[in-house]
């Protein structure tokens, strides 16, 4: 009860559940034996969940069943076995596929993930992987494009039956050997399962590393793009372009280009200097107006002395003057220098709580825009009031005459209030000059108060400093 699976990429052996599955084992066991899944592609790869094949077509939407050899078309598909029910617990899990009726052909489906209680009731599970997970695992890594099929071709060349447990059924017609694949199987239009893909396959060391070192390149452009530092991955330096190093600091623009120029036209020199101080940082960037020119000065003038130094030559790699829209690609040092300008000088901008109060507070900000819509407003105003004036100007008059009443009753009262309020003042001015008198007689009286107990208080102590005798006869004499 068991089938051996011959691979590309090696062999399976799946164990089948003959007792739950009777239907479902009789048509793969009996479809393995007429060799109908010979050559048959791996069409479905989804890594962590499934592989999917049995299609003779390489499609997903064909294969037939071994009942539609026996009985005809009318018997191409089969029911589904539900119970008892089988779960999708494990890698490894071998099921067939549904045609979305709840019928089966010949395609079938080897689980790669665990619990995918998803498939549970809808594909037939008939069987197991025993043998050969890791070929499965190959199969679930391989590489594939969006719509799961792989790039390269992964086929079923072979199957053995291990154990057969059901007898043929009559009029089934068994092959002597494994029929020979034909041109519409094998022309998938993917890479072959039996080419070998290997680039490096026939070249010698150097041209290896060479091509290794452009990968490298290529990769590194990609990344540097992604970051920022390029326009492009693809971009390539100018090969007019010369650069100068290893220079003598006393070198300057002037003496590379007389020196250069006798290789051709020159289009521009330049000596790269610290933008912030100036000094020459020992290279430089030549441009010729012809790649030849470029190339004979490359070949002569590498490991030249100069300025008692030996310079050093090599086409340039820069594409700092190529400018687009990245990282540092906008700005150049004059952009740096005005930066550095307008950032020395004083803001114009201030907080709200050191700014000074204007002088005149009620004027605010009155903008263009406000006074023409001031003006409109006054106008349309005037005009107004003039047709007003027009129409009422005899009950402007009565209540002029009215108003004058009034103004005249109020001037009446008005003077009627200032009597009253000077009456007032009058009176009050009186009582405070009254006030003043009495209280200086009452201070006259009350300093004599206090002369006349301290005299008192004086003759007491007298009399004590004298004999008893004295002061008594005194006292006497006094209430006498």
């Amino acid at each position: 009860m068991a089938v051996l699976l011959e691979t590309t990429l090696g062999d399976l052996v799946i164990d089948l559940y003959t007792e739950e599955r009777p239907r479902a084992c009789l048509n793969f066991l009996k479809l393995c034996k007429v060799k109908y899944y010979n050559y048959c592609l791996i069409y479905n790869v989804q890594r962590d969940f499934i592989i999917q094949t049995g299609d003779p077509m390489g499609t997903g939407r064909g294969g037939e069943s071994i009942f539609c050899q026996l009985y005809g078309d009318q018997a191409r598909f089969f029911e589904a076995e539900k119970v008892p029910r089988i779960k999708h617990k494990k890698k490894g899990t071998v099921s067939m596929v549904n045609n979305g009726n709840d019928q089966h052909g010949s395609q079938f489906l080897i689980t790669t993930g665990e619990n995918l209680d998803y498939l549970d009731g809808v594909h037939t599970v008939f069987g197991e992987v025993t043998e050969g997970m890791d070929v499965l695992k190959t199969i679930n890594e391989t590489f594939v494009d969006k719509d799961f099929i792989p790039y390269q071709d992964i086929r079923i060349n072979h199957t053995v039956i291990l154990d057969d447990p059901f007898e043929d059924p009559p009029g089934l017609s068994v092959p002597d050997r494994s029929p020979e694949p034909t041109k519409e199987q094998l022309d998938s239009g993917r890479i072959g399962a039996d080419e070998e893909i290997d680039d490096l396959k026939g070249r010698s060391a150097d041209e290896i590393e060479e091509v290794q070192a452009e990968k490298e390149a290529k990769t590194r452009a990609i990344l540097l793009e992604m970051v920022g530092d390029l326009p492009d991955a693809e971009v390539k330096p100018p090969e007019n372009v010369l650069f100068v190093c290893k220079l003598n600091p006393v070198t300057t623009d002037e003496d590379l280009e007389i020196i250069f120029s006798r290789f051709g036209p020159i289009k521009s020199c330049e000596v790269i200097r610290d933008w912030k101080t100036g000094e020459s940082l020992c290279y430089a960037f030549i441009e010729f107006e012809k790649e030849e020119d470029c190339e004979k000065a490359y070949f002569k003038m590498d490991n030249v002395l100069i300025d008692d130094r030996r310079i050093h030559v090599d086409f340039s790699q820069s594409v700092a003057k190529i400018k687009w829209k990245g990282k540092g690609g906008r700005y150049t040092k004059d952009d740096f220098k005005e930066y550095e300008k307008e950032r020395d000088k004083p803001s114009k901008l201030a907080l709200k709580e050191k700014v000074k109060p204007k002088q005149d507070a009620k004027y605010n900000l009155v903008l263009d825009e406000d006074i023409e819509e001031s003006q409109t407003s006054q106008s349309h105003l005037a005009k107004k009031q003039k047709k007003k004036k027009h129409h009422h100007s005899e009950d402007e008059e009565d209540e002029k005459r009215t108003k004058k009443s009034k103004d005249s009753d109020r001037k009446h009262e008005g003077e009627r209030c200032r009597e009253k309020m000077k009456s007032e003042k009058k009176d009050r001015h009186r009582s405070r000059s009254r006030s003043p008198e009495r209280d200086y007689t009452y201070s006259r009286q009350r300093d004599k108060y206090k002369e006349d107990f301290q005299i008192r208080d004086w003759d007491k102590k007298a009399d004590r400093s004298r004999s008893p005798k004295k002061s008594k006869d005194k006292e006497r004499s006094k209430y006498r």
